[in-house]
Order: structure tokens, then sequence, then C-alpha cells
């Protein structure tokens, strides 16, 4: 087999255009657990510029969407892109498809247990909820790989089939209380918590997101699959570009009739980010693989290559013991310049000390993942 030349693969065989749009991503998710951007949406700020900023990197409310709820789409999506290059090199390898499928039932069984576990932190009790990330792309991860096989055609029609079924379960649940399908707590997905662990969810998330979202992990392993192709590479990215454009424009005309709310994963949300996220990694492979930057991917790739740890060490009170070591220092050189300024010093710092952690774990060549 002759090597595909319109792609970057690292001396370890990763692809570095898709590292450095994991990185990206997850540079972002950390950036939230060191408070820097609580601090952007300061009442002093209002109005300004990094205000705007701050804004931006928070889940939009309810109907509407901002960058933040791009987030876990592009998570989602990543590890979909992923799935092909990782079947592909296990197949080299030799492994057979049982052997691959008892590979990817234990990974989505520990991401299940991992992300489970994250919510029993905070009360101290153990309680079944699984909205965050790692939780639902136990599910996304499942299905998208029990398809891999199947045709373009077969993993379209599944995808758009998983967000048909969620409307009509949403538009048509009958149980009285949560038949209003776009009103906060009061719909399926709201009974659907209830069901599976007596509670709702504080921010009105849902765990049936899992379903809906599973579109953005088959998207995925699609654009995957594209990228491995011997495609010229300037028509990957026009099949990328078309293909979001098209996902961008039909997600904001379905609003009026199915509201964008990131909360509850609306059919209407799945196509609108779909959309953002595919002309975001053909972003990526424009800048890295075409134009090639390779410091900047670099900078970014560096986190993308760990993502499991530096998201479990700050979600788990990582970035918080930092932040608590690094606050005495800043508010003592900074506090003549008020709080809020060394606030957001000391957030930047504890940004650039999480991002060094992976640089150093990148320096001794250490990878960790399940």
């Amino acid at each position: 087999m002759k090597k595909n030349t319109s792609i970057s693969l690292t001396p370890e065989g990763r692809l570095l255009s898709l590292d450095f749009f994991r990185g990206f991503t997850m540079f972002l998710l950390i950036g939230e657990f060191t408070g820097l951007f609580t601090h952007l949406v300061d009442p002093l700020l209002k109005g300004g510029v990094f205000y705007f900023i701050g804004t931006q990197l928070h889940h939009h409310p309810w109907n509407g969407l901002r960058f933040w709820d791009l987030v876990q789409p592009f998570f989602m999506f990543i590890v979909g892109v992923a799935m092909p290059f990782s079947f592909a090199k296990r197949t080299e390898r030799g492994d057979n498809y049982r052997k691959l499928l008892r590979h990817a039932i234990q990974r989505a069984f520990l991401l299940l247990l991992l992300g489970w576990a994250l919510y029993c932190i905070d009360p101290g009790r153990i309680t079944f909820r699984f909205q965050n990330v790692l939780a639902q792309l136990s599910v996304t991860y499942i299905i998208a790989f029990l398809l891999i096989r199947k045709s373009i055609r077969t993993q379209l029609i599944f995808s758009f089939a998983l967000l048909g079924i969620t409307e009509l379960i949403y538009r048509f649940f009958p149980v009285s209380g949560f038949d209003q399908p776009f009103v906060p707590d009061h719909n399926f997905g709201a009974y659907f918590d209830l069901l599976i662990s007596g509670e709702l969810s504080s921010g009105h998330w849902v765990s049936f997101n899992a379903l809906p979202t599973t579109a953005h992990t088959i998207w995925g392993v699609l654009t995957g699959m594209l990228l491995m192709s011997k495609r010229p590479p300037m028509q990957k990215i026009k099949i990328l570009v078309i293909a979001g454009l098209i996902g961008v424009i039909a997600g904001y005309a379905l609003d009026p009739i199915v509201p964008i709310i990131k909360r509850i994963c609306t059919s209407s949300f799945v196509i609108v980010t779909g959309g953002w996220t595919v002309l975001t990694l053909a972003f990526s492979y424009w800048l890295i693989d075409i134009i090639k930057f390779p410091k900047l991917a670099l900078f970014f790739a560096i986190v993308g290559m760990n993502p499991l740890f530096i998201y479990l060490f700050a979600h788990v009170g990582g970035a918080v013991f930092v932040y608590s070591i690094i606050k005495p220092f800043t508010m003592a050189l900074f506090s003549w310049a008020g709080e809020l300024t060394a606030n957001i010093i000391t957030g930047s710092i504890v940004w650039f000390i999480l991002w060094y952690l992976c640089y150093w774990l990148y320096k001794k060549r250490i990878f960790i993942k399940i």
C-alpha cells in the first residue's frame, strides 16, 4: 500500500491535523477549569471585547448558539475521525474484527465508568448520571464502531434516523408534565433522567443527549475515511466545506421549527454544530496539511496527545490545586491592578501550567490512553 502523502503523520503514526484540532478543543476545555472564563464575564467588563469573548466561552442558557456550545460536538466528532485510522492500524498489525470489537467494548465501558465516576465526586455519593463528555462518548463510540464497516449511505441514513427518532420521542412523549419538547425540565430528556437517576440535573442537561450526538461521531468516522482516501487534498477540503456549509445553513434554517438547544441536543443543534465542526476540521486540515504551520500545530497537538489525562486531571481538582498554589503569589504581585485583573492573570498562568504538564508528558513520550 502506498503511503498517503496528502496527510501529515507524526513519527508515532498520528494524524497531525487531527491532533491539532483535538488539542485546540482540549486546550479550551482545560481553560474552563482555570476560572478565567468566569472572570471574563465580570460585570466590570460588560460591554467590552473581553466580556463578549467571555460570553462566547459559556453555554447559551437555552435557545441559541454560542462558540462554547461547539466544544462537545468537536470532541465527539474528533473521536469519530480517529476511528478509521485506529481501525486500519490495528488491522494492519494483525488484529481481527473480534479482537477489535472486544477492545471497543472495553474502551466504551471504561469511558462510561470514568464519566459516571466524575458525577459521584461532587455529591460524595453514588448517582447514575452521564451528561458529561466521557460518559456520552461511551455510547457514541460503540455505536459508531458497529457501523464503521457499513457503507457511507448506511451510516448517513442511520445518523439522521437517530435524529428523527429523537425528534419524534420529544414531540410525542405522552407523560403529562414531560410532554413539552422544548421547555426546560418538562421534556422527555428530563423524564429519562428521573427514570435512571431519580433526579433532574442542574442546568437542564439531559443524559439522553448521548443518542442524538452519536451523529457527530458517525460523521467523524465518515470524515476520517475521506481523509484516508487517495483523493487530492484540495478535493477533500472542497467536499468538507460543502458538507459543512450545508449543515450550517440547514441547521439555522430549522431553528424556527426545531429550536437550536444545546442542553437537550435538538436535531437542529446537532446539524448546525455538525456543520461548524466539519468546517473547523477542513480549516485544520488546510492549515496543517496544506500550507503547514508545524509550530502552531505542535503547540495544540501537545495537549491533543494526552486528552484523557488532562481532562481527568483538571476535572478531579488538579486545576483547582494549581490555582490555590499560584493565587497567593499573583494576588501579592498584581493586587495593585485590582482583584479582577489579578484573577485573570492567575487563571492565565494556571492555563499555561496545565499546558506545560502536557508538554512534559510529550517530551517524556508518555501518552495515556485506554
